[in-house]
This record gives structure tokens, sequence and C-alpha cells, in this order.
């Protein structure tokens, strides 16, 4: 680490245009995120209805979040393209790892009150108005699943761990569970199946951008594997800016293009599965880890054109991925 610290600290050329390219990539992506709350929860007007008089708070959402960009380029203008990409991958290791430990404390949490409200335990703790409650989404997603997920975010800031180990495990002993309690007591519930389900799609969601920092994703590298490192990195700035990036804004653009697309929906209603009261109520958080997983990407992306350009240079303080360490 000392050594790429100083390698990287040697620098290259300023690329004012490319670093203003990503920053406002990841300023855009901030505001459309925030104004999507303010739409769907505030009912505010989006900034398309700047078109018809309307909307004039959205837009002045995204023309701040593009001078702040700009003033960090402007202001930083000496600082190297992959310390750049280290801090954006930095902030997306927080990100991911935050998220891991809120699906932990969810998942457990929301499968205690699924068990004791499929066993009709409730009222042994609680009088039959507060037990109905603990039976409606709506009132377990601010009381429970809010506080739990803001949990995950402060464990972020002290792990630095992201998670997918112990969570794999976490997701066999669970199958396991589901084994035995079905195969030798002849007991299941519908949260034990959730649970899994839950876990799983965390898991392979969440892990995608770490997996695309440490070159994990199948590649068809039938020419890549002989190109020279610029050549490489031009085929990986090319990707991530026509593939990679595009594919996550489809996603995100149609994922929460109102409020009743098909991320939006689920969440702002609290959906919740067709198992009845000894399901988990987590559905609206599983429609939600599409649009983390198109966030997280489309972040992860905007560091790998960085990485990209600057090897295109040939700056110093490559990062070598994981995968090739190892070999």
């Amino acid at each position: 680490m000392t050594d790429m610290s100083a390698a990287m600290a040697k620098g290259g050329a300023p690329a004012p245009v490319l670093r203003l390219f990503g920053w406002g990539m990841l300023a855009i992506l901030a505001a459309y995120l925030i104004e999507n709350v303010c739409v769907v929860w505030l009912d505010f007007q989006g900034a398309r209805a700047i078109l018809s008089g309307g909307g004039v708070a959205m837009a002045a959402l995204y023309l701040v979040g593009l001078a702040l960009a700009a003033f960090w380029v402007l202001s930083s203008g000496s600082t190297p393209l992959r310390r750049d990409a280290a801090r954006i991958t930095a902030f997306n290791a927080y990100l991911i790892r935050s998220l891991f430990w809120a699906v932990f404390f969810v998942g457990v949490v929301d499968a205690a009150i699924a068990f004791v409200r499929a066993e009709g335990f409730l009222t042994n703790f609680m009088d039959a108005e507060t037990a109905i409650l603990y039976g409606q989404s709506r009132f377990l997603a601010p009381t429970f699943h809010a506080p739990l997920i803001a949990l995950g975010f402060v464990f972020g800031l002290f792990t630095r761990t992201l998670g997918f180990t112990w969570l794999t495990l976490l997701i066999v002993v669970a199958e396991l569970g589901i084994v035995f309690s079905r195969f030798i007591f002849s007991y299941e519930q519908a949260l034990m199946g959730d649970l899994v389900r839950y876990w799983y799609a965390a898991l392979f969601l969440f892990a995608s951008a770490y997996t695309l920092l440490e070159e994990g994703h199948v590649r068809v590298d039938v020419l890549y594997a002989g190109f020279s490192q610029r050549a490489k990195g031009r085929a990986n700035a090319i990707g991530a800016i026509c593939f990679g990036i595009t594919s996550c804004w489809v996603i995100i653009a149609i994922g929460f293009a109102s409020k009743t697309s098909v991320i939006n929906s689920p969440i702002s209603s609290f959906e919740i599965s067709q198992t009845g009261t000894s399901g988990m109520y987590i559905k609206y958080q599983m429609a939600a880890f599409l649009g983390i997983f198109a966030v997280t990407m489309l972040i992860q992306f905007v560091s790998q054109l960085f990485e990209a350009v600057a090897d295109i240079r040939d700056e110093p303080g490559r990062r070598e991925p994981a995968s090739a360490s190892a070999q």
C-alpha cells in the first residue's frame, strides 16, 4: 500500500474533461435519486415539469450538483485519475458493506417477528390491537426496518470487510435449517424460504460492483487476454461508457421512472409476498435491490473508466485485482 500511494502521488497529466464527465455523472446520479425521493414521497414536481412552469426546485438540484462537480474538478486539477478512482471505490465499498449489515439486521429481526406472528405468540406479549400492527408492513417498515438499515450504515463506518463470506455462510446455515426442520421435524414456515431468498438476492446484487472491481465477472477474452495494457485500457474505457454506464442508466431510468414504476411502486406501497402472516415483510426491499445494483455498478463503472484511461496514459500506481494477484 505504501508503494502504491507513493506511485499515485507522482500522478499523471491532468484530465479535467474526463474528470468532469465522471464526477458530473455521479452528481447527476445523486440529484436523480434525491429527486426520486422528493417526487415519490413528498409529492414534488419532477425536473421535467420545468417545461410547463414547474419543477424549479428539482431542476435547480441538477444544476447545483453539476456546479459542485465542476468546482471539485477545478479546485483539484492536479489530482491523478487513479486517486479519484480510489476515492470513488472507497465510497462504494462503504455503501456496499453498510447495505450488507443492513440486510443482516433486517433479516434476523424480521424473521423473528414473522415467526412469533406465524405461531400466534404476539398476543402473549401485547394487546390485540398492537398485535394487528405487527401484521402490517406499513408499521414494520418505519418502526423496525428503517432504524435497522440506519444501524447498518453506522456499522459500515467501523468495519472494513464487505461481508460476502459471512453472508454466504448465513445463507448456507439458513438453507440447512430448512432441510433439518422440514425433513427431521416436519416443520416449515414461509419465512424460512423468504430469509434465504432475501439474503441470496442481496449477496448477488450487492456483490456485483466488488466483482467488477476485482475483474471477477465472466469476460469473453479471446482477444482481450492478448492485448497490451494500453489496449486493455481502451477496451475497458469503451466498455464502461458504451455498455456499463449506459446499461445502469437504463435500469435506473426505467425502475425509477414514476411512482408506478417497477421499483418505486413496490417500495412506496411496502409490498409483501402472498404468503400471508407466515412470511417476512421484506419484498419491497428486494425490489429496491435492483436499483441498488444499478447505482453501485454505475459508481464502480465511473471508477473503472478513470482507471482505464490511466492505463491508456500509462500512469503509475495501477491496482492489480485480487484474482490477478492470486495467480
